[in-house]
């Protein structure tokens, strides 16, 4: 018999993704408990054969742009597959986007970050736009009267795609458009021109680069006005149902991401309303890059955790050489490894999702927190992403170099984070200027770390300290890099088990960080740290 079928791994279909104790320990830390059950119930959705068919659908038929219809006339729309309709479905109804703004609830912001985390496993692109939504309420809070208009709009849990006057929609969704090819990240180099119209609103034009998600509803846009760089919002369509003149040139073809809709545009006098102050666009966009840098360190962990269940699946079935592949020693070491790398990411991003949910309830103290460690976070774990997925799939072999096995997708998808919301380079030299501008943000850092109350933590902290004393420019990685590490030492020691902060412990504080995975020191249980992954 030439087709009998063994020694083939099971599809993983059918259990809960929200099942991940790191998670559920730290959504309860974090006060966001009360959301346990409807997190299971997405948890439960996203690990069924009916989910994992949209993630597939969607990314083997990417957004296509329809720039005129059949006559001629300009349209301007991007088509997507249903698949990616549902997913975007999913995500909205369940609060995954502005819902948090609009509750009351202590911990909202948490609950959000534990759903966003447990359905971006399934596919990660369609939480671009769901990101961004999320993120636009923040800055739209420097206008009061937007804020009004726009928020119950953006928070809505129902989903209404397509191009209509947004009082004619029951739910929008927001995007953005900052960067130009001239700059990228130096946006202060922008050349979009505003200018000011009799009612008070802006006409815009110029070229944006990358639009992210130009398919929704509004978005928000840096231009030049008469005062200098500032902020706004522009509608794809206006009040009157006519189509704002912002023109889709051409869609990204990306390395990953590939379900999601990024965006050349050009505006021809497209029209838009001033958010906050005029000359201050980077202070009031800002609001919006701090809640979406936290959904890059929330996408990463995510994806960490994705390629970690896939090799521990992969190896509690596959045998090679007369064992089971997670009964060898050296595969042990490795899944340990990944373990201790995806509940580090998991804990820490709990953490900067509870700081945040504080902070915007008036916290100030987890505000100064952070502001330093979300960008040291956001550097480290989505440079980690990349490292992890690749090992991750490894595990697999040969079989995870294959399409079907949704490792290749993982591993394309896992260099974004790094780059959206500004890459390496970018968050490192943003640590650097709030330590330099804001020295009690670093004691609110340090302060965190020492709560561990252990030997090991201290001594890393002392050494993390001397770098930032002497750090220049050059040295920024670097700084975040510690920063980071430290930080998550910190908090697995305060909330892990014992098996999985001194394996992170031996392994990340010995100076020797950023070392290949399955490289763990002998003497550790890992048989605590694997049995707590699975």
């Amino acid at each position: 018999m030439t087709h009998d079928v063994i020694n083939q791994v099971p599809p993983l279909i059918g259990h809960d993704v929200s099942g991940d104790r790191a998670l559920l320990d730290g959504m309860a830390r974090e006060g966001a408990d009360w959301a346990t059950g409807e997190l299971h119930q997405l948890g439960l959705l996203a690990g069924s054969a009916k989910a994992q068919e949209w993630g597939r659908l969607a990314n083997d038929h990417p957004p296509v742009l329809r720039t005129h219809d059949r006559y001629g006339h300009r349209i301007d729309e991007v088509e997507f597959h249903p698949a990616w309709h549902e997913l975007m479905a999913v995500a909205v109804e369940c609060g995954l986007h502005a819902s948090p703004w609009t509750s009351a609830r202590p911990g909202a912001h948490v609950a959000r970050a534990a759903k966003f985390f447990t359905w971006s496993q399934v596919e990660a692109g369609h939480g671009c736009p769901i990101s961004m939504t999320y993120a636009a309420v923040a800055a739209l809070r420097h206008s009061p009267a937007l804020r009004s208009e726009w928020e119950p709009l953006l928070a809505s849990r129902t989903y209404d795609f397509g191009l209509r006057p947004a009082h004619d929609k029951r739910g929008v969704l927001a995007g953005m458009a900052m960067t130009e090819k001239q700059g990228g990240s130096d946006v202060r180099a922008n050349t979009t021109r505003a200018e000011p119209l009799a009612d008070g609103s802006f006409a815009l034009t110029g070229h944006k680069w990358f639009n992210s998600a130009p398919m929704c509803d509004v978005f928000l846009v840096l231009a030049q006005a008469p005062g200098g760089l500032s902020c706004f919002l522009l509608p794809r369509v206006l009040p009157d149902g006519s189509r704002n003149a912002m023109r889709l040139v051409r869609l990204k073809e990306k390395l990953g991401n590939r379900s999601n809709a990024s965006a050349e545009v050009e505006y021809d006098g497209a029209v838009a309303y001033l958010v906050g102050e005029e000359g201050r666009g980077v202070r009031t966009i800002i609001e919006m890059v701090n809640m979406t840098r936290l959904d890059c360190v929330i996408g990463s962990a995510a994806g960490m955790r994705h390629g970690l269940v896939q090799a521990l699946h992969h190896a509690r079935h596959r045998k090679a050489f007369g064992k089971k592949l997670i009964e060898q020693p050296l595969m042990r070491n490795v899944l340990a490894d990944l373990a201790l790398e995806s509940e580090a990411a998991t804990t820490l991003m709990l953490r900067l999702a509870g700081a945040t949910d504080r902070a915007v309830r008036g916290d100030a103290a987890e505000g100064l927190f952070r502001r330093t460690a979300l960008a040291a976070s956001k550097y480290w774990v989505c440079k980690r992403a990349p490292v992890h997925a690749a090992e991750s799939l490894e595990c697999l072999g040969g079989n995870g170099y294959v399409e079907e096995s949704q490792m290749p997708r993982l591993f394309r998808e896992s260099p974004l984070n790094g780059i959206w919301e500004g890459s390496g380079n970018v968050a490192a030299l943003d640590l650097m200027r709030a330590l330099a501008r804001e020295p009690e943000a670093l004691e609110a850092f340090f302060a965190e770390v020492a709560l561990a109350g252990d030997p090991r933590v201290s001594e890393a902290s002392e050494r993390v300290l001397k770098t930032v004393a002497s750090a220049g420019e050059a040295d920024a990685r670097r700084v975040a890099e510690e920063m980071a590490v430290v930080l998550q030492a910190s908090l697995l020691v305060r909330h892990a088990p014992p098996a999985v902060s001194d394996a992170f412990c031996a392994s990340r504080l010995s100076g020797d960080w950023g070392r290949s995975f399955g490289t763990l020191p002998g003497g550790l249980d890992l048989d605590a740290v694997i049995e707590r992954a699975l």
